[in-house]
């Protein structure tokens, strides 16, 4: 039965630990970003290069082989 209590007390002491470090980096301004998703939708999308899509190495590697 003791091992519990000292599970729930480590638990809430991370805990614990955890909040005060969400609190301290709020107030660091460090999730403040009121610019980024009022201008997102001017951005343009990726466009294609030279009417493929951008890819992974390996889709490239395969179109390859499968024109030769």
């Amino acid at each position: 039965m003791s091992i519990i209590y000292l599970l729930i007390s480590i638990s809430v002491f991370v805990a614990a630990v955890f909040l005060f470090l969400f609190i301290r980096s709020v107030k660091a301004g460090q999730f403040d970003d009121d610019y980024t998703p009022s201008v997102r939708i001017l951005f343009d999308d990726e466009l294609k290069v030279n009417g493929e899509e951008k890819g992974s190495v390996s889709e490239k590697k395969n179109k390859k082989e499968n024109q030769i």
